[in-house]
């Protein structure tokens, strides 16, 4: 027997030196198998993917399905929806006016009625100011389309890709003849645009008018449907920031756009344009929807003042002096007035313009913006951590 190997408290051998030696070897020795767990992680690893995986794609299956049919749906209850949401903006854009008018002891529904009352006022001088302008627009409008293919018929000929003559506009679907003779469906297909405009505008003022009445009401059912406080604090800042935001942005945004249509009014005067009032309210109107208003601003003076102008430079200057002004208001005076904090990514404000102006037509488009103050907004209070906080220089 070893005189090395000495037994142990159980009873056993202990051998000193083969077995401490052949202690390490077994940890580290290369030509020995691994162990059960690692070779079952790596056939795990190996192995296609299974239920985990296969219950993660159903599960975002079943989202993407719901948004399809949420889409449908908002798509499809466009004609009450368009209204209401449009009413939800208005009223939230009036809570200040709304504060300001309960401060002095006015009840709810005076509030609410006198609100709701100069909304329905400025609609009302709105339209009535288009009245006359479209209609004069209407009766000159063979007239102005001959003038349009006599102007532009020139700089269409030089392009001969487009296989354009004279022979294009006096025959086939092109033809004046062909125009004039189709001019009942034109009239007859914007009449059965009237009733729904109608209807929808007779929405707004009702939806207007209960939302400002009960929104400190509804105001306290949101907040107390959530259960813990700091879930209720919350939410009491994000409804206090979204109408702040929302009253100060549009506040400004009609002050500075109205000096803008009053701009719009003296360019289109002195640029010998017909109906220089008409294209200030158009400037006015288009200005809230960022980067199409102005784009379809500019082309429709590019076109109307080549009609008007022989000279070319005449043609396109009221076009360049009102893409100028908008663009040094946008970029200096806007930002300076509202401050940095209010400014939102130009290309999610263009993404969300393409989608809403997709689903609701000209509405969608002009609610773009209100909504996507309000998604900035809600994010930036639910995640305050997130906030760019640059560092300044000490």
């Amino acid at each position: 027997m070893n005189e090395n190997a000495r037994p142990d408290k159980t009873g056993t051998l202990n051998h000193n030196g083969a077995g401490t030696a052949a202690a390490p070897a077994s940890k580290g020795d290369p030509l020995e198998p691994p162990a059960s767990g690692s070779h079952r992680d790596d056939a795990r690893s190996q192995q296609p993917l299974g239920r985990e995986a296969l219950d993660v794609v159903v599960a975002w299956s079943v989202i993407g399905i719901f948004l399809i049919m949420l889409m449908a749906v908002i798509h499809e209850l466009s004609l009450i929806l368009i209204p209401v949401v449009m009413a939800i903006v208005v009223g939230m854009i009036l809570g200040i006016a709304a504060e300001k008018l309960g401060s002095y002891g006015i009840p709810g529904f005076g509030v609410a009625l006198i609100l709701s009352s100069l909304v329905a006022a400025v609609m009302f001088f709105v339209i009535n100011s288009l009245t006359e302008p479209l209609s004069l627009l209407a009766s000159e409008g063979p007239a102005l389309v001959e003038r349009s293919i006599d102007r532009f018929l020139p700089y269409l000929q030089s392009l001969r890709w487009l296989n354009i003559s004279a022979a294009s506009f006096s025959m086939g679907s092109m033809s004046m003849e062909s125009l004039i003779s189709r001019s009942g469906e034109i009239i007859s297909l914007l009449g059965s645009n009237v009733t729904p405009a109608v209807i929808q505008g007779l929405i707004f003022l009702a939806a207007l008018l209960m939302f400002l009445y009960s929104r400190l009401r509804l105001r306290k059912a949101i907040i107390m449907a959530f259960p813990a406080r700091h879930q209720r604090l919350r939410t009491i800042r994000i409804i206090g920031s979204v109408e702040e935001v929302l009253g100060t942005y549009f506040a400004t945004a009609a002050l500075i756009y109205a000096g803008l249509g009053v701009t719009m009014v003296v360019i289109a005067y002195f640029g010998g344009l017909a109906m220089p009032l008409l294209w200030g309210l158009f400037a006015f109107l288009s200005s809230f929807v960022p980067f199409l208003g102005i784009t379809a601003m500019t082309i429709a003076l590019t076109v109307a003042g080549i009609i008007t102008h022989d000279n070319i430079i005449l043609a396109l200057l009221p076009a360049a002096i009102f893409f100028t002004i908008h663009l040094l208001m946008e970029n200096l005076a806007f930002p300076a007035v509202v401050g940095r904090n209010m400014e939102i990514n130009p290309f999610l404000v263009f993404v969300m313009i393409i989608f809403w102006t997709w689903m609701w037509g000209a509405a969608g488009a002009m609610l773009a913006l209100p909504l996507s103050l309000i998604a900035m907004t809600a994010t930036r209070e639910l995640f305050p951590s997130r906030r760019v906080t640059p560092k300044l220089p000490d």
